[in-house]
């Protein structure tokens, strides 16, 4: 049986008390060896330049440079380094621009050992380190259907945004928090922002009134009718 190379880490977060908790667990964890760590994306690409490592595990909420411009630039410039995103933000947006950027790899900070040890031999190998969670969102975000048609009006009222007039659509085709949140690929904790801000803003006080809000600022379609 082949011995497996040891992994050369670097570890890129801002946050002290995390990146020390992270680089400690590395230490436990059988063929990796850290080699450097980063307090945001532009520490973490000096570290690449100066160690070659094979993998960045890599936050994505960073000052100076945010980990999605650090993973482009460190494709672009070190191809031989793969990237694994580790964050406390599971969702899509940030799991896609990730991707998007050139990162193998995608885990959140509540992964254990094993999950870690399996991501980073995964991209070692050329193949996508992807907690099963992430791939069941990626699946998702394959297969689920489009949103319901929100109409274009002139302008959005009341300074709703284009994704509360989503959200909003979703609510008045009868959506809970969590199928709205799977439809759009976001957190409940995003939807529930989401839809306290449609509330505020357009004055309503519950989901009944939200419905006929929408139908009556013509944001979405009534059943049966096509607005041309």
């Amino acid at each position: 049986m082949t011995e497996r190379a040891t992994a050369r880490v670097i570890v890129a977060d801002d946050q002290a008390v995390v990146r020390e908790g992270i680089v400690m667990l590395l230490g436990l964890l059988p063929g990796i060896e850290v080699v450097g760590a980063a307090r945001d994306g532009e520490e973490a690409l000096a570290l690449v330049a100066e160690l070659a490592p094979d993998v960045v595990l890599m936050d994505l909420r960073m000052p100076r440079c945010d980990g999605v411009e650090a993973t482009r630039r460190i494709r672009a410039d070190h191809p031989g380094t793969q990237v694994v995103v580790l964050t406390t933000y599971a969702d899509d947006d940030s799991l896609f621009a990730a991707l998007q950027a050139g990162a193998r790899g995608y885990l959140t900070k509540d992964a254990d050992g094993d999950e870690i040890v399996r991501a980073v031999d995964d991209v070692m190998a050329g193949q996508a380190g992807l907690a099963p969670a992430v791939q069941r969102r990626l699946l998702d975000r394959v297969t689920s259907p489009p949103p319901p048609t929100v109409a274009a009006p002139r302008e959005l009222p009341d300074g709703l945004t284009v994704r509360e007039a989503e959200v909003l659509a979703l609510v008045a085709d009868g959506l809970s928090n969590k199928e709205i949140a799977g439809r759009l690929h976001i957190g409940g904790a995003t939807v529930k922002t989401h839809i306290n801000n449609l509330f505020a803003k357009t004055g309503v006080r519950d989901r009944a009134q939200a419905v006929r809000y929408a139908y009556q600022q013509g944001l979405i379609e009534p059943p049966g009718k096509t607005i041309t």
